[in-house]
């Protein structure tokens, strides 16, 4: 544990205030603005969408500036896209809000690196639990984002204008937070060497397997939580009550951070990995059973610690995959595979919650839980054979 690790973890946690309170009422706005309805969750389609599209520069720019310089440029966007959000909001201009969003995605893809650089700022027997320590910054956004996006929506004249002006405060006060951090310089040998490519990082079980667990742990629970708004408003809840599922959800992503870096090392990888399986399975079945207020907060509490082990699982199986000159690429690919299934799920929710509902959108995620399932014992028995 030092300075720059908890520095990087109070980025995370600004990094999630930004993306909850920016997705929570993006959906909201959507909604009200979309020449469709299925159109709502369009901004959350495009906000992740355009962090799959900004996959390839952020990691160019990762190369070329190091890591301080490319995440400064990633908050310079989120104040620039969160500023055109304020915009659209006040024209009420559906399509520019859209636009923001796709610029927002180059701060979804840079942020989300933090996690790795965490490895980097601390000795190489404790980068498990730093990865895992700096998604414990979550806990600030699962506590101010949803609380942000309820407080300020009505700052303005405009409904929901203020939340998106608090966002660019939150960029910067991040912005002023990362100055304070030193990161190790990369060598220039090691930059400058060529590296397996993605496709032969594939050939690798493990790397497979990371893929898998990030991507769809992350698609489950992007399409659960991005309708769940939409959801609790078709079931008459006020805003209130959705942010207050919001927040023990995000909760439930994050505060395990604190212990599911110890718990990988005292049990391994892959148990942890299923564990987060068998508990999205158990968010599936009573969100399925019920749609009241305690069952919408089980659910989605559940579905965050699961998210949260397979994520941190599948991260922590991606270090062991790639050398030093491998690792942009090497992150940079499971990264896009997250932003790439998060934008099918995104897409996917808006469409599902508005014409078939609630029910069909939990039974359709059965499928990717059952993938990882699949995928898990495979690796397990390469594993025993090896």
């Amino acid at each position: 544990m030092n300075r720059s690790l908890l520095l990087l973890a109070t980025c995370q946690g600004f990094f999630l205030t930004n993306s909850i309170a920016f997705m929570a009422v993006s959906g909201l706005v959507g909604f009200k603005l979309a020449p469709a309805g299925w159109l709502a969750t369009l901004p959350l389609t495009a906000y992740v969408a355009g962090s799959a599209m900004m996959t390839p520069l952020v990691a160019k720019h990762q190369r070329q500036w190091g890591r301080k310089r490319a995440f400064q440029s990633g908050l310079l966007m989120a104040m620039l896209a969160n500023g055109g959000a304020v915009l659209a909001v006040a024209y009420d201009s559906f399509w520019w809000l859209v636009l923001s969003a796709t610029v927002a995605g180059y701060y979804q893809a840079n942020a989300s690196l933090y996690r790795f650089a965490a490895t980097e700022v601390v000795t190489p027997d404790f980068k498990e639990r730093a990865l895992s320590l700096v998604l414990a910054g979550g806990i600030l956004g699962a506590v101010l984002g949803p609380n942000i996006a309820n407080f300020t929506r009505n700052f303005t004249v405009v409904p929901f204008q203020g939340a998106y002006l608090a966002l660019v405060i939150v960029a910067a006060t991040s912005l002023a937070t990362l100055t304070c951090i030193r990161f190790p310089d990369v060598p220039r040998d090691a930059a400058n060497t060529k590296g397996r490519s993605p496709l032969q990082l594939a050939r690798q079980p493990l790397f497979v397997m990371s893929i898998v667990s990030c991507a769809l742990g992350y698609g489950v629970m992007n399409l659960l939580m991005a309708a769940t708004p939409l959801a609790m408003q078709i079931c008459g809840f006020q805003f209130s009550s959705t942010a207050t599922v919001l927040e023990w959800h995000v909760l439930g992503m994050f505060v395990p951070s604190f212990f599911t870096g110890m718990l990988i090392q005292r049990f391994g990888v892959l148990p942890i990995i299923a564990s987060g399986v068998l508990l999205n399975a158990v968010c599936i079945a009573i969100a399925l059973s019920d749609q009241d207020l305690n069952h919408f907060i089980t659910a989605l509490l559940l579905l965050g610690i699961g998210w949260n082990f397979l994520y941190v699982g599948g991260s922590t199986l991606l270090t062991q995959t790639y050398l030093p000159h491998e690792k942009i690429t090497a992150q940079a690919t499971v990264d896009f595979m997250v932003t790439a299934t998060m934008t099918v799920t995104s897409l996917s929710s808006g469409a599902l919650i508005t014409t078939r509902g609630w029910e069909w959108l939990n039974a359709g995620s059965v499928v990717p839980v059952m993938v990882i399932a699949m995928v898990l014992v495979w690796v397990s028995l390469i594993q025993r054979r090896a």
